[in-house]
Parts: C-alpha cells; structure tokens; sequence
C-alpha cells in the first residue's frame, strides 16, 4: 500500500506512533483511521476505504509462480522495422499468380473491405507510409520444405529452416497500429494513442522472484525503440537493464569514474547504501527512491558477475562458430545471442534483443525489399539458428522459450516498385522450446497474406502463452488502481502448447 505524504500526520511524533502501533501487530491502515482527525483524517480514510474496496483479494507477488512452470526463461528476438511474413514464413502463390495487378482485379478485392480495415488506429493521418498498396507484388524469394512435416521457410532463412523441427510458426498475428508504433504495442499491448503501460519483459520482472542475485533478471540489448521505459506504473525497479557485449564496458553507467581498488570501491557503496537507507526511512513510500536503492546494490554485484558472462574465452572454437563469430556479418548479433544463452544458464529471466538500426528499424523495407532483407536476414539467420542448436544440445532449450517477432508484416501490395508497406492486419512470429510443440504451424493469412483469417491473434496472445508457460497468472499481477483491459492479458496459444 503506497500513501500520501500528508503535511499534518508526516511529523516524527506520528512516525514513532506509527512504528509502535505496527510493533504491537495493528495494521497500518487500522492505526491511520484512529489517528487521522479533522479534514486530513476524513479525506485520509475516504482514500484508504476506497483502496480497501480497490484491492479486494489482492496482494502483492511474492516471487513464486502462480502453477506449475513449464519454462523459466525467455530471449525475445525483435526484429524492428517489420519483417516481411510473405518473404520468410507465409508463402503465398496467389500473390506471386497476380502480381502487377490492382486488389480489386483479383478474385481477393474484399480484403480492402472497408469494415475489415477498421482495426487499425491511426496516429499520423495522411501519412506517406502505412497506406493501403493496392499493385500486387509478388513474391520475392523462394521457399522450400523443412524439417519432419515439411514447414515452409524462405531461401532467406536457410540456417533457421534445419531448425524447424523446432519451431512454432505463427502466421495469423495482427495488430492495430499502422506504424512503427507498433513496436510499443507487441511489447505492452497497446496503442500509442493510449497511456504507456508496462511490457511483457516488466511484468515477468514483476511477477517472478530473481534466480541470480548478482544478475538482472531483465535484459535489454541491441537498439531500443522510442519508448526506453519497460515497468511505467509498476516502477522503474522492472525497466530494462541495458548492456553492450563488449568485455571491456558492458556497464557504462556502473564504473567508477576514478580509478578506484575494490576496497575503495566497497567502503563507496557502503556509504552510498546507508545514506540511502536514511533517506528511505524517511521517505518510505517513494518508490523512485527504493529501486534507486535497488540499483545501487545490483550494480555493485553485476561489476564482477556481467564482465564474467559476456567473456567468451571458456567456449569452444566450434560454439563460437556456430553463432557464427567467425564471420563479421553474423558477429555481432550472434555475440549478442551467445550472451543470451550465458545469462539463461545464470538464470536471467528474460532477455530482450532487438535487431535493425534506425528510427524506425533496418527492416522497414519500404523500398529495395530484395536487398534490405537479404541483408538483414543474413545477419540474424546463422546467429538464432546456433542458438536454438547450442540451447538444444545443453538441455536448456527445455526451460527457455526463444520468442521471434515483429511489430508488424509488410503488404502484398508494392510500394515504390520493389518494397512494401506497413502491415497490422496479418503477419508471422515464431516460438520455440519451454513446453511448446516443434515443427507446427498454426494460423494463417488469406491468400494474398492481407488478412489473418484462420485463428487470429493479437499481439497479447504471444504474451500470454509466455505466462502460461512460466507458471504466471496475468490476472493475479494486477495492480490496485491501474485498470487492465481485457485485451490486454490475451489468450495463451493452446494448439501450439505441447
């Protein structure tokens, strides 16, 4: 329960009261109706009978899972920008059969049905991008048949098609922001129109207890979207802890800016702790202040815990291959994804890597499709496949569930001759291991890869099917006085659950 500061009841005759009467086992809430009085005291007691009302059943989580986990960490793969589905995991002949012709003289000119296009919300009216495309094109890569049940993954992806036997396809996702947006709305569920809210990351932060306390439990790497917050209301605790795979500086921001001993070092943040433990009796109900706290203690720890994860001279030649190290195209994200697997063994609970430079993200091929993704597909292909391979072979692929996303798809039709548009309303990502089914496809796109017509899923879905599988009831998470919409918690995925 947070309180306000109230300049009648703050005085240091109250605050001893107050530790007396929770010495003598009086809850906190009981001894403030006694001792608020006059106009303080009734406004006092209207706001605690009101979070009375508001909390109900609720209480805070305590670390553990709410049911049996199946998974205990996560490495989220984001692709910024927007993949295109039609060139890695939807192939569609019938875009390819009418390619040059306009929607509605194909067969399929009700995908621009007016009442079908009303999902999406739009931020910038008239915008150059993210408008309907209507010159069909075709696609442009080939696909082929992988794995025991033949999952069709482009020529882009050869390395992640040998894993398909490991792999969930999901290829009927949508979404309702027609820009990039978006990329705030697949890691919290809503719109940029609406207040921020915490993302997927902060609420598994949130809701499950640390497995290494001399680790964060969140990650970020790679280039972050606009929106550099993760935890909004729940606190700044479950924000994102950024790092760079570099030996020599993982923690720009916890060095010491002098040339300090360890002992040094120690008797600083001994110091540093207790005045902050002075300010935060007086102030106990800051939490800006406690998870400064917080910070402090985990920064200390990770000065010597982070540096050890991101040295990779314990692995083998043949593991640095793999996550293709060798290579100064694949080096960088796959030294990233190399880290993942490290941290996942140390027991960091969700690890967040975003891939694609730029404002809006590498991958937003507007134009020069061909040569934007192959490119980028070069780059991460060899990399995630090593992943999914090393997390395998080490048996950790069992408890960890690899996440591959977009904030949206690219349309069928063109823009610019030879690249695509902005497209919410159907689009592909693909989970694997944690408990979930191998060599599957679930969902599809329409024939033309406009709509997700078969088994829909908002973006939520994908963050539900992760508290599923670690043990979480999103329900359960709520906070008093932050209201959640229902689309908010989504469906877990069962036909992809094992």
């Amino acid at each position: 329960m947070h309180l306000p500061e109230f300049p009648p009841i703050a005085s240091q005759d109250a605050r001893r009261r107050l530790n007396q009467a929770e010495q003598r086992g009086d809850s906190r809430r009981a001894f403030l109706r006694r001792f608020g009085q006059g106009l303080a005291g009734v406004a006092l007691a209207a706001l605690l009978d009101g979070e009375a009302r508001a909390e109900g059943n609720w209480s805070p989580p305590d670390g553990q899972p709410h049911f049996p986990p199946r998974a205990r960490s996560v490495i989220w793969l984001f692709m910024r920008g927007g993949l295109s589905h039609l060139e890695s995991f939807d192939p569609k002949p019938e875009l390819t059969k009418h390619a040059g012709m306009s929607i509605p003289e194909t067969p399929y000119k009700d995908v621009q049905d007016p009442e079908r296009l009303k999902k999406v919300r739009v931020v910038v009216v008239n915008d150059a991008n993210g408008q309907q495309r209507n010159k069909l094109f075709g696609v442009q890569v080939g696909f082929r048949k992988c794995g025991q049940n033949g999952l069709e993954i482009s020529d882009w992806f050869p390395h992640l098609g040998q894993c398909a036997d490991d792999l969930a396809i999901v290829r009927s996702m949508w979404t309702t922001d027609d820009n990039h947006g978006a990329q705030v709305q697949f890691h919290s569920g809503r719109h940029m129109l609406d207040e921020r809210h915490p993302t997927v990351g902060a609420w598994i932060n949130y809701g499950l207890g640390s497995l290494n306390d001399n680790l964060p439990q969140f990650i970020g790497m790679g280039p972050r979207f606009f929106d550099v917050r993760d935890g909004h209301y729940l606190g700044p605790a479950y924000d994102a802890i950024p790092l760079k795979i570099d030996p020599r500086n993982p923690l720009p921001y916890a060095q010491p800016e002098l040339d300090l001993s360890a002992d040094e070092q120690r008797i600083e943040f001994d110091l540093i702790d207790r005045l902050n433990r002075f300010s935060a009796e007086r102030y106990p109900t800051d939490d800006v202040l406690a998870a400064r706290i917080k910070s402090y203690q985990l920064a200390y720890r990770m000065q010597t815990a982070v540096p050890e994860v991101i040295h990779f001279d314990d692995e083998t030649a043949e593991t640095t291959r793999l996550y293709g190290l060798d290579d100064a195209v694949t080096r960088p994200f796959g030294m990233q994804l190399l880290a993942a697997r490290r941290f996942v063994e140390r027991g960091v609970r969700f690890i967040q890597i975003m891939h694609g430079d730029g404002a809006a993200g590498a991958w937003d091929a507007h134009s020069n499709l061909v040569d934007n993704h192959t490119k980028l597909a070069a780059q991460v292909d060899r990399p995630v496949a090593g992943l999914l391979r090393d997390l395998k072979r080490r048996g950790l692929l069992r408890e960890t569930i690899v996440v591959f996303a977009t904030e949206f798809g690219r349309t069928p039709g063109s823009q610019s001759g030879n690249g695509r548009d902005h497209h919410p309303y159907g689009f592909s990502i693909w989970m694997a291991g944690g408990g979930l089914k191998g060599g599957v496809v679930h969902g599809n796109t329409d024939e033309i890869g406009f709509h997700a017509v078969d088994s829909p899923h908002y973006v939520t879905d994908v963050h539900a099917t992760l508290m599923r599988q670690l043990g979480l009831d999103a329900r359960r998470l709520e906070l008093p006085g932050h209201k959640r919409l229902e689309i908010d918690y989504g469906h877990p995925i069962e036909e992809i659950i094992a």
